[in-house]
C-alpha cells in the first residue's frame, strides 16, 4: 500500500510519500515513485465554502489545482501505464455538492461536477483500455473540513459558529458519514 498525501498519516504499514498534487510536476514525480499501480484512489478536498462574492480567484485557482487538476494529473500518468498492461482501476472520491449544486459553495460544486463529468467520460471509454474508472460520490462526510465549513455555515444562519451539529439534522441519519465508511465503499 503506498500514501501521498501533503501531511504524514498516522502510522500504518505502507510506504508514505509528502507531496502536494497542486505544484505542477508533482503527478509526474508521483507516479514514478509509486510505479505499476493496480488502484488508484483519488481523494482531496480544501475546496474553501463561499459564494461567487467571496472566493476569490487565488482561492478559486489553488483548490482547483489541487483536486480537479490534481486528480486529472495524476489520473494522465496512471493511466497510461494501466492503459498498456490492460489492467487496473482508477476510483475517484467526487463531492455530492457536484450534484445537489450549492451556491455557497460554488467552487466545490463547479469542480466536484466536473469531475463527475471527467470520471464518466473517462469510464465510458476505459474498458476498451481493460482500466475500469469509476466514482465514490458520497454525501457529507466528517472531516475537518466538513466541520469547518459548516462553523462557517453556522455563524452565518444560527449566529454561533459552535452550533454547526444542528445543521447536521437535515442529513440522512441525521449525521455526516463516518471517514471509514468511504473507506469501505472503496475497498468493496
Amino acid at each position: 500500500v503506498l500514501i501521498a498525501s501533503r501531511n504524514p498519516p498516522a502510522a500504518g504499514r505502507f510506504k508514505f510519500r509528502a507531496t502536494d498534487l497542486s505544484q505542477r510536476g508533482a503527478a509526474e514525480e508521483l507516479a514514478a515513485w509509486a510505479g505499476e499501480l493496480d488502484i488508484l484512489v483519488n481523494n482531496a478536498g480544501a475546496i474553501p465554502g463561499g459564494d461567487l462574492l467571496r472566493v476569490d480567484e487565488d482561492s478559486w485557482r489553488r483548490a482547483w489545482d489541487l483536486k480537479m487538476f490534481g486528480y486529472i494529473n495524476l489520473t494522465r500518468q496512471v493511466y497510461a501505464r494501466m492503459k498498456a498492461r490492460k489492467s487496473g482501476v482508477i476510483v475517484n472520491i467526487l463531492g455530492n455538492a457536484g450534484e445537489k449544486l450549492d451556491a455557497s459553495y460554488i467552487a466545490g460544486s463547479t469542480a466536484n461536477a466536473g469531475l463527475m463529468a471527467f470520471t464518466r467520460t473517462l469510464g465510458g471509454a476505459s474498458h476498451a483500455d481493460g482500466v475500469r474508472v469509476v466514482g465514490i460520490n458520497p454525501g457529507p462526510v466528517a472531516t475537518d473540513r466538513l466541520k469547518s465549513l459548516f462553523r462557517q455555515r453556522a455563524e452565518a444562519k444560527l449566529g454561533d459558529p459552535e452550533r454547526y451539529p444542528e445543521l447536521f439534522a437535515g442529513m440522512s441519519f441525521a449525521r455526516p458519514a463516518a471517514p471509514e465508511e468511504i473507506a469501505w465503499a472503496v475497498a468493496f
